[in-house]
């Protein structure tokens, strides 16, 4: 079961950061030309959150039955002592839990904006931190 969590995670990556990248740029020629947010806009950077929350939720299932969770029982926090145990177990979940807040948090208050400028604005930004943080938290050497 952990294989084919680990497998479908890290496949679903792809996915996430591709329709990000879509939803930011399409963002940026809207903000810059002066289009009205229209309904592809919106379905764009809904499928951003979408997809992010399904990592989310796949991520969330592998943190607990990977060998990785074990470590908390057999030496507690001394996992913070190991950088690859603490990776894992600490900072790739952290970073990536923060960064599909930072979506969650444009896409709602892309929501409240009345002006079509400013929904791009808001989907820009956060949608821009929560990339830049899903990269940053990304296991390079581990990936595929």
């Amino acid at each position: 079961m952990y294989i084919y969590f680990k497998t479908v995670h890290s496949y679903w990556a792809f996915f996430v950061l591709l329709i990000l990248v879509a939803a930011i740029f399409n963002a940026f020629i809207g903000r810059y030309t002066g289009k009205e947010f229209s309904t592809k806009d919106l379905r764009i950077s809904l499928f951003g959150l979408i997809f992010s929350h399904i990592q989310l939720l796949i991520g969330l299932i592998l943190y607990f039955v990977s060998p990785w969770f074990d470590q908390w029982s057999e030496i507690g926090i001394g996992v913070m002592k190991d950088t690859q145990t603490r990776l894992y177990l600490v900072e790739h979940p952290l970073i990536n839990i923060l960064a599909i807040f930072l979506i969650t948090m444009g896409w709602s208050m892309h929501k409240r904006q009345s002006e079509s400028s400013k929904k791009f604005l808001r989907i820009i930004l956060f949608y821009s931190l929560g990339l830049l943080l899903l990269l940053s938290g990304i296991p390079w050497s581990t990936w595929l």
